[in-house]
């Protein structure tokens, strides 16, 4: 039974509605009626002037201008009681709503993260999206019109049943995705979890966002191997989208399997190898030039292992594919001198095998051959994260590692963050999480720099979301979900430091939060700017809000200068008999 009563006893329209979703599905948008559609399944069929393919949706111009809108008055405040090692880490963690932090990191991020990962809700009915249209409105409005926590933030819930559902969610992520392209370096990649509810719906937008010539994969990802379903199909699994900007860099994996057994006097140098291509074949298109004696080692051989039909093929009885070398004559004796080349005796025969090195290979150079050195690598694959390891049980098990109780729900894995972070990142690239959740991505960040020797820095960014009311997160005494995170990222720093003493990797991080502006942006000022360098000479140029800290006006002017990160150390000075505080570049 259920227990919720409504006012209304009738839904006449919305019963209509569906009705004629059932007869004509097509003209039933989002919950809402295209008369002009229904017209033309009807057969009425207007002259249009001119037609083009668009995705559209209700709210899209809006979107559009709200991913443009400057944020006023707002800026991040560091909060330093929650931050750790904050004179020493490049890493942040940014407690607010997600487009207000993103706007105001635009300026001072522009093109600089190699790496976006986010995992946005999958508006499955019942997720909490933001309602951006009221982001920095008087909280009193906010109560009025809508879903309010403690912390201002305002959120909904999403029903299926509502009009516009699909839309709600497409302008939500239209807006993020659009600030997030100008964050995105010029050669980084972002990837998007989603699952089948908004899969398209997400690619037609990011197509739109970041062309769809800059579409790289579409990765399925097992949630679960197995498991109780009510369904007829079980869905097992959702998608990973991965888009670049413009000139993506990625690291491809190496590649290496068993056939690399063998080892020579090169090893150090050339790695191991394999010794299973014979030099002649009978499948190459024949040529000439490539069917000749060898002589080696006493012996005298010729492709396919018979001086007969050797004769034959030179007085020209031969196929379009017939026996021939693979390599050229002088190819083969700079290989054979060279090390490349093996002659394998049997019972009554021999063959010419040559070597394929793991970490260098044969390159012609003018006239004359030489060896280039190189990594091997090989693609990724597009069914790269169907095997257990980036399941869903996975992750449960990763956070019952630093938990006693699994305090949140569906993250995902460290394996497949770490991942993605091997495949586009190196040295000190930055990656940024911005529906960060439980702060996997910063754990992948801290462990994979512990693999390999990097220092890659990250930035999360978390709204300060209640968690349920009865939930393991609750009973376990976080409040908000950006408590979990930050827990979460200590743990494992204290962790990291505990099993490995002697390696110096960054475990900190600063923490800051959205907050009103520090400054009274007043008319004295050129057109709402400060100028910097003036403020050491004309002091009274800017007025402050009341108990304002010199250190919170420091980052507040960091954050809208370019390449003066807020990662930057700030160390306080004295001079002039007061103290004050000056960021520390590089």
């Amino acid at each position: 039974m259920d227990h919720k009563v409504s006012q209304q006893m009738n839904d006449i329209v919305g019963d209509n509605v569906k009705k004629l979703a059932q007869v004509f599905p097509a003209v039933v948008k989002d919950g809402e009626v295209d008369f002009e559609a229904l017209k033309e399944e009807l057969g009425d069929f207007q002259e249009v002037g001119s037609e083009k393919y668009e995705f559209i949706w209700s709210g899209k111009q809006n979107a559009k201008k709200l991913a443009q809108e400057d944020v006023a008055g707002r800026t991040l405040k560091f909060i330093e009681e929650k931050s750790i090692d904050s004179n020493k880490t490049n890493n942040l963690y940014i407690e607010g709503e997600n487009l207000e932090v993103l706007k105001l990191l635009r300026q001072n991020y522009y093109a600089a993260a190699k790496m976006i990962y986010i995992d946005p809700p999958y508006n499955t009915g019942t997720d909490f999206i933001y309602r951006d249209k009221d982001v920095m409105k008087k909280k009193d409005s906010e109560f009025a019109e809508g879903n309010v926590d403690d912390f201002g933030n305002r959120f909904t819930v999403n029903m299926k049943s509502q009009n516009r559902f699909h839309a709600n969610w497409l302008t939500n992520m239209y807006t993020r995705l659009s600030i997030a392209k100008d964050i995105l370096s010029y050669d980084g990649i972002i990837f998007i979890s989603i699952d089948d509810n908004e899969v398209f719906n997400l690619k037609k937008i990011c197509d739109e966002i970041f062309g769809d010539d800059n579409f790289m994969a579409c990765f399925p990802r097992v949630t679960k191997k197995a498991g109780k379903t009510t369904e007829a199909i079980a869905r097992n699994h959702d998608y990973i989208l991965a888009y670049s900007n413009e000139n993506p860099l990625i690291y491809l994996p190496q590649h290496t399997d068993a056939g690399f057994k063998y080892v020579d006097k090169h090893v150090n140098e050339r790695g191991k190898y394999k010794l299973n291509q014979t030099l002649d074949y009978d499948s190459l298109s024949y040529s000439s030039s490539l069917d000749y004696p060898i002589e080696i080692e006493g012996e005298t051989l010729y492709p396919g292992q018979s001086y007969e039909k050797y004769l034959e093929r030179k007085n020209g009885k031969h196929a379009r594919a017939d026996w021939a070398w693979r390599w050229s004559k002088d190819k083969f004796d700079w290989g054979y001198k060279n090390d490349f080349v093996v002659l394998k005796k049997y019972d009554g025969y021999s063959r010419i095998y040559t070597k394929t090195y793991q970490n260098c290979k044969i390159i012609k150079k003018g006239n004359d051959f030489e060896i280039e050195y190189m990594k091997r690598t090989k693609a990724i694959s597009s069914l790269e994260f169907i095997e257990n390891e980036f399941s869903n049980d996975n992750s449960k098990k990763n956070l019952l590692h630093v938990f006693d109780t699994n305090v949140f729900d569906y993250s995902k894995p460290v394996s497949l963050i770490k991942k993605l972070v091997q495949y586009t990142t190196k040295k000190e690239d930055l990656i940024i999480d911005f529906f960060s959740g439980s702060g996997t991505t910063a754990q992948a960040v801290m462990e994979q720099n512990l693999e390999d020797g990097a220092n890659r820095k990250y930035i999360l960014v978390q709204a300060m979301e209640e968690c349920a009311e009865n939930s393991d997160a609750r009973k376990s005494g976080y409040k908000t979900i950006n408590e979990i995170g930050e827990d979460r990222i200590q743990r494992v720093s204290k962790k990291i430091k505990l099993e490995n003493p002697d390696v110096d990797i960054d475990t900190g991080f600063k923490v800051f939060r959205t907050a009103d502006t520090n400054i009274k942006w007043n008319s004295l000022m050129d057109l709402g700017q400060v100028n910097i360098n003036q403020l050491e000479y004309t002091p009274d140029l800017v007025d402050f809000m009341p108990n304002t800290k010199d250190v919170d006006i420091v980052y507040e002017l960091m954050l809208r200068q370019k390449d003066v990160p807020l990662s930057s150390k700030v160390e306080k000075i004295f001079g002039g008999g007061v103290f004050t505080y000056l960021p520390l570049c590089g």
